[in-house]
């Protein structure tokens, strides 16, 4: 790989860690914002949600529109974006301006990550496999540091400092990002005698709106009827309203000609919709602990955020370290007996979670969080291999589009669970109670993965 190739490559990374940083910082930083906004905990978990939501639907989006105005554009306008909305969301008034400031965050940096990879598969031709390896580390390592990271920032700054943080890496971005990036080709809609209008038509807007508002409507309708002592009819509408809104988006998708999730393709590869069905568990079992630990220490046990951070660093490395001795094992052996591992080590650390209590060290966390890590290492790299096992080769780009969004609900539905179980107020008692529940589903894809048939799979179309 060249210089040039090189300083593309930090380019486009400090770019693309912008989203998976601040997903997973603000894991740390949930305590300290429901004292500063006085929320509970159901309330205060929209940071959460707000993120993942505004993500899993501008990535796909912004993929399709990048070839409407061109990736480097798309790009340095996710910069600009993640600028502003970093800048702003620490004055934010309210909490409402607040979530208003993360969507816009959630959006900016996910352009980033909708063209990063393209730029680089497409600007980079030796040794490509070596370069999308390292995004790829920029990614999970991103992710996998956040927690530490915030909790640090959290402890000294406060929680303004997890936006503040962003603004050195934007501008440091932006600033090789105009030097390095190249200018696109025309763009393909332009090669192929497009109008933009019609262009946009390929855009599912309707199916965006029905999928945002029931998910957010059947979030409300959740939520509030947990925190509320009673069952309101306002709550029984609001979940209804989302209930039928999705109901509409699954029928709409169905006869859309270009849709925004291809539910179609579920149904013709069953073998395929079993390893999505399969991933999304894993992430609510991940995602759970990765956002109800943080706030266990802090509300619970009284951790500072700064210790905080350096029990959930164990988490990230444990991760990091294991996904390149899983991809040597799984090209050797394939996916499920790493996927298998990867459901026990779950199970044993849900069970650990259940048996804690609240005179154990807390140290002892550790051995529940190097578990996960450990597994989510194994997952990174043996979910994506049973995917492309499962999916023929004729639809793989529509297959690993369905695989993020299956990971995206399956992060919004662990930050779900954790408030329907906790309410307005985390406890150890709900605490348990969430460990038992993980524990169930994590037994559950002992059972999947125990019954995973290798590379015979493949479907023909």
């Amino acid at each position: 790989m060249n210089v040039r190739s090189r300083w593309l490559m930090i380019s486009v990374g400090l770019g693309i860690l912008l989203n998976p940083l601040n997903s997973s910082m603000v894991s740390v930083a949930i305590p300290r914002l429901q004292n500063a906004f006085q929320l509970d905990f159901r309330s205060v978990s929209w940071i959460i949600f707000s993120f993942y939501i505004a993500s899993s639907i501008a990535q796909p989006i912004m993929g399709k529109v990048s070839d409407l105005f061109g990736r480097r554009k798309i790009f340095l306008t996710g910069l600009v974006v993640a600028f502003i909305a970093s800048l702003l969301a620490p004055l934010s008034p309210n909490f409402g301006y607040l979530i208003l400031f993360r969507i816009v965050q959630a959006i900016g940096t996910s352009m980033m990550v909708a063209v990063g990879m393209a730029i680089v598969r497409i600007h980079i031709t030796e040794k490509q496999a070596t370069a999308l390896s390292v995004l790829s580390i920029f990614l999970s390592g991103a992710a996998a540091i956040g927690p530490f990271i915030g909790g640090i920032i959290i402890h000294w700054w406060g929680w303004s400092g997890i936006f503040f943080v962003n603004i050195p890496f934007v501008v440091v971005s932006f600033l090789l990002s105009l030097r390095n990036i190249p200018n696109d080709e025309p763009s393909t809609w332009v090669a192929l005698g497009m109008s933009s209008r019609k262009w946009f038509r390929l855009i599912d807007v309707s199916g965006i709106l029905l999928f945002t508002v029931g998910l957010v409507a059947l979030l409300l309708g959740l939520l509030s009827a947990k925190s509320s002592e009673h069952i309101s009819l306002g709550n029984v509408t609001v979940g209804l309203i989302g209930l039928v809104a999705l109901g509409a988006f699954v029928r709409h998708e169905l006869k859309a000609t270009s849709p925004f999730i291809p539910l179609r393709t579920f149904a013709k590869y069953p073998a395929m919709t079993w390893v999505n069905v399969e991933f999304m568990l894993v992430n609510v079992l991940y995602y759970s602990l990765f956002f109800g630990l943080p706030s266990y220490l802090q509300m619970v046990r009284h951790v500072s955020e700064f210790q905080t951070g350096i029990l959930m660093l164990s988490l990230g490395l444990c991760s990091l370290v294991t996904s390149p001795i899983a991809g040597r094992w799984i090209d050797k052996s394939g996916p499920r007996p790493a996927l298998l591992v990867s459901a026990i080590l779950m199970t044993l650390g849900s069970v650990w979670l259940v048996i804690l209590n609240q005179t154990s060290p807390v140290v002892s966390v550790c051995f529940a969080l190097a578990a996960f890590g450990i597994s989510n290492g194994l997952n990174n790299v043996g979910m994506q291999a049973a995917l492309f096992q499962s999916s023929p080769k004729e639809i793989i780009g529509v297959a690993s589009g369905l695989f993020n969004t299956s990971r995206y609900l399956g992060t919004i539905l662990s930050s779900l669970l954790i408030g329907i179980v906790m309410g307005g107020k985390f406890n150890f008692e709900g605490f348990q109670v969430l460990g038992i529940i993980l524990t169930v589903i994590a037994f559950s894809l002992i059972f999947m993965s125990s019954r995973r048939r290798e590379s015979g799979q493949l479907q023909e179309s």
